[in-house]
């Protein structure tokens, strides 16, 4: 039985990962879901679900860093969230960026259109090399954390990653071409 400093240690040790690791998992979450709102729900039920099985979690770790256990558990919340929206379709509203300085400038629109292009073919992929390139990308992940999380081999993993980058170069080139 748990004795009240062992819970104390318990929760000081979820509180080091959740400060290590909130802006990692919130960053999946929004790349996945799309919007702010809905990523910090994402994020909030990540590390909730995370608490609740925090100890086993460490035991079976075996000294392992606990992030792809993390985003393991936000890639399933964010597969739970698209399967229940295409239940029931609604309308989504994108996200407004509120710029700083706001700048009227050729480049700027470029940018932005470059990006907008680039985030289109990223959404485009299928499921597991999108899930990928966001975990090597946006989260800096290693081949050896995103194999963890997704459950596959190193190599397996660099393929993957592989193949989705030229997938994702394929599309640029014809959406250059159109």
């Amino acid at each position: 039985m748990a004795t009240t400093a062992d819970k104390v240690e318990l929760d000081r040790e979820f509180s080091e990962l959740y400060r290590a690791h909130l802006r990692d998992v919130y960053s999946y979450s929004y790349y996945r879901i799309g919007n702010h709102h809905d990523a910090e729900d994402l994020t909030e039920q990540t590390f909730l679900q995370a608490y609740r099985h925090f100890e086993r979690a460490q035991r079976e770790s075996n000294g392992r860093p606990l992030r792809p256990w993390l985003i393991r558990i936000a890639h399933n919340l964010a597969a739970n969230y698209h399967r229940d929206r295409s239940r029931r379709p609604q309308t989504q509203l994108e996200d407004a960026s509120v710029l700083s300085e706001p700048h009227a400038t050729a480049e700027l629109v470029e940018q932005r259109e470059e990006l907008g292009h680039v985030l289109a073919g990223v959404a485009d992929l299928p499921d597991d090399r999108r899930e990928a390139l966001i975990m090597r990308f946006a989260l800096g992940m290693d081949n050896r954390e995103i194999a963890r999380t997704l459950g596959r081999s190193e190599g397996a993993t660099k393929v993957l990653i592989h193949r989705a980058i030229k997938q994702l170069e394929r599309s640029l080139e014809e959406d250059d071409d159109e």
